[in-house]
């Protein structure tokens, strides 16, 4: 009986162990979430170049936001650093494989209209102006993303968190009675 208890109890220490950590971290920071729909974008994009032979498009596409591109994967890359850890670069390249299978998938159930219906996404994507404006683009069209994670909490910071607001409050209070 004492042999079971100490196993389940060094099995439970354990999970929370290895899952405590991982659930703590399992959010998606806002920048991360950005960085992962500009990804969907070009993903989709580069899909679209390989099965519509629109190479062309797809190399302006990323030598007008190199830099924009070069920047979400590497914020996404350390995302995956942050919550997998040891494991981050396995997990990154195992989202950007799932990420292509998904939308090539995707494509495949279009069949014939696939290319028609996404080649107009090299012209809206060519006009934007900035990254942030491709962000919204991915949104809008609803750009197949297998990430789910939810929104971090905003971290209060020590100047706005409630307890050094309501300090600052007295003694702008103080101030004002002398």
């Amino acid at each position: 009986m004492r042999r079971k208890f100490s196993v389940r109890l060094l099995l439970a220490g354990a999970a929370v162990a290895i899952g405590g950590p991982a659930i703590a971290q399992s959010c998606v920071q806002s920048s991360e979430r950005t960085a992962f729909e500009l990804r969907a974008l070009q993903s989709q994009l580069m899909v679209a170049a390989i099965t519509c032979q629109r190479d062309n498009d797809y190399n302006a596409f990323v030598r007008k936001f190199q830099g924009d591109l070069g920047g979400a994967y590497n914020t996404i890359r350390t995302h995956f650093r942050r919550t997998q850890g040891a494991q981050g670069q396995r997990a990154l390249d195992g989202y950007i494989t799932t990420l292509a299978n998904e939308q090539s998938q995707d494509g495949i159930r279009q069949g014939s209209r696939f290319c028609s219906n996404i080649t107009p996404l090299f012209q809206v994507a060519l006009a934007q102006p900035n990254a942030s404006s491709l962000v919204d683009i991915s949104l809008e069209r609803n750009v197949l993303n297998p990430v789910t994670d939810t929104i971090c909490p905003e971290r209060a910071t020590p100047a706005t968190s409630p307890t050094r607001r309501a300090a600052s409050n007295r003694s702008a209070a103080v101030s004002r009675n002398r």
